[in-house]
């Protein structure tokens, strides 16, 4: 299951800055569900038109766990832009996921 926005241009470089995320889950679970909910609003709220979303059931293709060390879920793995970060949880806290991912707040 991908989700995409459509990248913007980053007006300084002229490189289009998108971040790339992995949500990893196990099946449709509440947590999951929540998981996914929540890094949607972050998403738009923070980085409008700046991310995709790539959401991995682990019950489905749980090799694909080895390859970015998993060891729970819902994991969130920022790919892109490097270094990779990883937050596990149900995405809840809004203010500690931006940290983790070090994503600026949108500013009011």
């Amino acid at each position: 299951m991908n989700q995409t926005a459509p990248s913007v241009q980053n007006p300084d470089s002229g490189a289009a800055a998108v971040f790339e995320l992995r949500l990893y889950v196990a099946g449709q679970t509440a947590r999951s569900q929540t998981a996914l909910g929540n890094l949607k609003r972050i998403c738009e709220t923070h980085l409008a038109g700046q991310y995709r979303i790539e959401v991995i059931d682990l019950t489905k293709t749980p090799q694909l766990a080895a390859g970015d060390q998993i060891l729970a879920v819902p994991t969130l793995v920022r790919r892109l832009p490097e270094p990779i970060k990883k937050i596990i949880g149900d995405l809840s806290d809004e203010k500690s996921v931006l940290v983790g991912l070090d994503i600026q707040p949108a500013r009011a």
